[in-house]
């Protein structure tokens, strides 16, 4: 099969090797007629000018498979008529799990309380997780595992989602829930795409509705959010922390206010990765089933965005 690589020049020298392992069959290129391809892989940045590429020219291309978990940047091509399919790797959402736990355990257990000022602080001591009500936005597939990471931790979790789809051993709540669902969350999670109906859902009400005190943890996307809300909220203690991985504008600017805010951790969009080594296998697996006329993995529904 011919494949087109439709990536930045960093992407190639980053998965060229790995995909041409995984896939050996594969005829990996990033030049020719596009009517050659049989397939396409692409990341956000390509073409590098910054123009939009131009999918029809792909007439014969079964399907293009994103490098990339949130796909919010291609569904909106109008040229765009071939099966799209996300990136879920699970190199990812064992990433997105370790960030979410490890800021989960931090915030819990007020490690950043304690100074190291030579005061003996006998009396902070934080309650069992157990006693921690958390709410996880979001339960696609790492919204999933970072509900039942730390379900098994002992966390008192719900999970919240528009379709309220079931998720073993959670407690999910749907679309008309999200006042209650936001309403217990002393550690509230945040894992959702961006779509129409996620754009700006935490805002001036809805963040109102956090218990005092609360943490908020945003890894999903930054629209989720309006930031002028969030400042005012975080005046009000509703919530107390907000620890942000995503934001409107990337890289965040250096004067945004965030940045100073005594309220916000601000971590430069790590929380999960791609990682070649473990998600070229998943590209192959879909090329794979492309070529055959096998029903695709992780494919995209262009009404719901992702």
């Amino acid at each position: 099969m011919r494949v087109f690589f439709a990536a930045p020049a960093d992407d190639w020298t980053e998965w060229s090797d790995a995909l041409r392992a995984a896939c050996p069959e594969m005829q990996l290129s990033r030049d020719g007629d596009p009517a050659d391809f049989d397939a396409v892989i692409y990341a956000p940045g390509y073409p590098e000018d910054g123009s939009a590429l131009d999918f029809g020219a792909f007439a014969n291309a079964r399907i293009v498979q994103s490098l990339r978990a949130g796909v919010e940047r291609i569904t909106t091509n109008p040229t765009l008529t071939q099966p799209l399919c996300r990136m879920v790797d699970p190199g990812l959402a064992q990433g997105m799990v370790e960030y979410c736990t490890g800021w989960t355990l931090r915030c819990h257990l007020g490690m950043d309380a304690l100074a190291q000022d030579g005061i003996w602080r006998g009396d902070a001591i934080p309650p069992l997780a157990s006693s921690r009500k958390v709410t996880v936005l979001g339960l696609g597939e790492m919204g999933g595992a970072v509900a039942r990471t730390l379900k098994t931790l002992g966390f008192d979790v719900t999970g919240w989602s528009a379709s309220g789809r079931p998720v073993e051993g959670i407690e999910v709540m749907g679309a008309a829930d999200l006042p209650r669902a936001l309403d217990r969350a002393e550690v509230l999670i945040c894992l959702l795409p961006d779509t129409p109906a996620t754009r700006g859902l935490l805002n001036r009400e809805t963040l109102s509705l956090l218990p005092r005190n609360a943490t908020l943890i945003n890894a999903g996307r930054g629209s989720l959010i309006v930031e002028d809300d969030l400042l005012a909220a975080l005046d009000t203690g509703r919530p107390g922390h907000a620890v942000l991985d995503v934001f409107a504008t990337e890289p965040l600017p250096a004067a945004h206010p965030f940045w100073s805010h005594p309220a916000i951790t601000v971590t430069p969009h790590v929380a999960a990765a791609t990682r070649a080594s473990s998600a070229a296998e998943v590209v192959a697996m879909n090329l794979r089933r492309a070529m055959a006329g096998q029903p695709l993995m992780y494919l995209v529904d262009r009404n719901r965005g992702y």
